[in-house]
């Protein structure tokens, strides 16, 4: 069974934890210790049913204030595929929790409360979907409930999302309106909405389309341990042990290792005690070369036929996730794949308004900011583009002084 990872981004108070909290409920997929927990609850909704989105509030001061301030991933599976869910913070103060958990999304829900349809906060989570690449989009129109089931009310909605959605970049986008509350098209299919003759939300995650990159041109092993046991068993052994990122790769293609640019043909690959004769993105591998040529941890294998950029000056957009502002004037280290370097902050180009989308030139960079950056880094990366390749596109950058994590990057391309 494939694997669905997901996000669920909304406005406060749209109801994100409760559509996850019934979808978790109405495909009984909680455990027993779990529902016991929730019918011992005193947390009620007006109409004294259970609140639901106790299943995702995880942190007490969620529960005391009835939003989302953390991420909390759930996993749950039916008969058709197995889900991750990320449950993000809508608030703009937690922006930086919703591109940590948005960064390895397949697909985006989005929640609109039907009362107030598109607000400013629906365009800024559709920019970060956008940013962020995730292919498929959701748009969940919740509480139709609270609007009489109108038909109205929904396509007014549709049509106000589409310029968004047009302005934004998003182009593969479903709408269903849903009650979270109600459980109508959540799970099952909505008597109280006749007029809607689609899929429920659960039945459109069971049947979409998952787009795995197998490509040979965007094949990448970013290289974690070189496995030399030198035994007298083992004497001539030498391997390169990764997990692949991206792409595939088969024994006797010709690759090229980066930065050096050798070139070599696999010989051999093995996964644990198995010779398969091609590795797929998210396999942890060891591969052999005909040639012995000097690898080292931070080095990537490529497809020779599809390599990527390599440069040491790099036009990147950034999210800034520290509390204290970006410092130009200071050496942070960059982490890419399994390499780590020291880099400087080169240029600030502008940030990025995620309410309005406006540019704005103000080069003070704090937290919770989204804006495009060139940063020079102390050797060439290999890299490709974040809109061509996420798993080799994407980066963070660390304090090397604290060693904190303080800004995740999108790496765009080279600056000449």
């Amino acid at each position: 069974m494939d694997i669905l990872k997901f996000i669920t981004a909304g406005s406060v108070d749209d109801g994100k934890s409760t559509l996850i909290g019934r979808l978790l409920y109405d495909s009984e997929a909680i455990l027993a210790d779990q529902l016991e927990a929730l019918h011992a609850s005193n947390r009620k909704n007006d109409d004294g049913t259970i609140d639901l989105a106790i299943l995702t509030d995880g942190l007490k001061a969620e529960r005391e204030q009835g939003i989302t301030i953390d991420v909390a991933y759930k996993y749950f599976e039916t008969d058709k595929r197995k889900f991750i869910i990320a449950d993000a913070p809508g608030h703009i103060q937690y922006t930086r929790n919703m591109v940590t958990g948005a960064s390895n999304a397949g697909l985006a829900i989005i929640l609109i409360d039907a009362r107030k349809g598109v607000i400013e906060q629906t365009t800024r989570h559709s920019f970060l979907v956008s940013l962020l690449q995730i292919p498929k989009v959701v748009v969940c129109i919740n509480k139709m409930d609270m609007v009489n089931y109108s038909e109205d009310v929904f396509n007014h909605i549709v049509a106000d999302y589409k310029k968004l959605a047009a302005k934004v970049g998003l182009n593969e986008v479903t709408y269903i309106p849903v009650s979270a509350l109600k459980g109508d098209n959540i799970v099952y299919q909505s008597a109280n909405i006749g007029w809607y003759t689609g899929d429920s939300l659960l039945q459109h995650l069971e049947q979409v389309e998952i787009t795995i990159d197998d490509s040979s041109a965007h094949a990448r092993l970013p290289v974690q341990w070189v496995v030399r046991p030198q035994t007298d068993e083992l004497h001539d052994y030498r391997g390169y042990a990764g997990r692949v990122s991206s792409g595939a790769f088969k024994v006797n293609d010709k690759v090229t290792v980066l930065p050096s640019g050798f070139s070599s043909v696999i010989s051999k690959i093995e996964l644990y005690d198995k010779q398969p004769e091609e590795a797929l993105a998210g396999m942890s591998v060891t591969v052999h070369l005909q040639d012995n040529i000097d690898i080292s941890r931070g080095d990537i294998i490529v497809n020779s036929a599809g390599q990527p950029q390599l440069s040491s000056v790099i036009e990147a957009d950034l999210c800034w996730m520290d509390t204290r502002p970006l410092d130009p004037s200071l050496t942070y280290l960059v982490q890419h794949n399994t390499k780590t370097i020291r880099c400087k902050i080169r240029e600030i180009l502008y940030k990025v308004n995620i309410n309005t989308l406006d540019k704005d030139f103000d080069e003070d960079f704090k937290l919770n900011d989204i804006g495009r950056i060139v940063i020079k880094t102390a050797e060439p990366l290999a890299f490709d583009a974040y809109e061509v390749n996420k798993a080799n596109g994407g980066a963070i950058i660390i304090d090397s002084r604290t060693n904190v994590t303080v800004g995740a990057l999108l790496l765009r391309g080279s600056v000449a």
